[in-house]
């Protein structure tokens, strides 16, 4: 039986937001998916709504902006942006710009992609900047506010960074040697993030919750058909 609540993806045709679509695309949990992108992408499927969007004036979208669950999935890096402004603009500006429509709007649950190592007085801009987001996101008090802090994320990837690629090599190597508390900094595979947002968004019921890399790793293993 479908249900009648409406899901909004901002970052979709990105790394994980297109994980996310797809995963979405495969229940019926959602009657209508919103996404926010800047041109239209090729996805068919009568419950998908495409909003394209400026990002720097996401205010004059506001009246389209409304869905009970909004999962963001922004990000860039700061060689990909140009600087750290640029960077800033997009992981911290946008989503908090998203967050204050959608709270205004009326949304419920708020889930987000930020990063292992997140923390306000980081002094790496990168994680800095993700953990200011984090505690503005805490300010507007959504009913839920889900924070995903995944470790280096392994999937196909559009661009062509050299230096995640040899990353990911790396990691598929030393994996296997991060045990205990070094397990929350394997790699996490793309569809293992983005099928915990959407697990947290049908079944945690806490105010906050922030859900880190083995985690997130744990609750994707435990909800596979081989592990029930």
């Amino acid at each position: 039986m479908s249900s009648i609540k409406t899901a909004l993806i901002a970052g979709a045709t990105g790394l994980v937001g297109s994980s996310l679509l797809q995963q979405l695309l495969k229940t019926n949990y959602y009657s209508k998916i919103i996404v926010l992108v800047r041109k239209p992408i090729a996805v068919e499927d009568s419950r998908v709504l495409q909003l394209v969007v400026d990002y720097d004036k996401l205010e004059n979208y506001a009246a389209q902006i409304i869905a009970d669950d909004v999962y963001c999935t922004l990000g860039t890096t700061i060689k990909k942006a140009g600087s750290k402004e640029a960077f800033k603009k997009v992981d911290y500006e946008y989503p908090l710009v998203l967050g204050k429509i959608a709270k205004q709007n009326g949304a419920q649950k708020f889930l987000i992609v930020t990063a292992l190592g997140s923390d306000v007085k980081s002094p790496i801009f990168y994680n800095k900047v993700k953990g200011e987001i984090e505690n503005e996101l805490k300010s507007l008090q959504f009913s839920n506010l889900f924070i995903f802090q995944p470790s280096l994320l392994v999937g196909d990837r559009q661009e062509n960074r050299l230096g995640e690629k040899v990353a990911i090599v790396a990691s598929k190597v030393f994996n296997h040697l991060l045990f205990g508390s070094l397990k929350k900094y394997r790699s996490i595979n793309i569809e293992a993030v983005a099928f915990g947002m959407i697990r947290a968004a049908r079944h945690f019921q806490e105010k906050i919750r922030v859900i880190i890399s083995d985690e997130i790793q744990e609750i994707y293993n435990h909800n596979q058909p081989n592990n029930k």
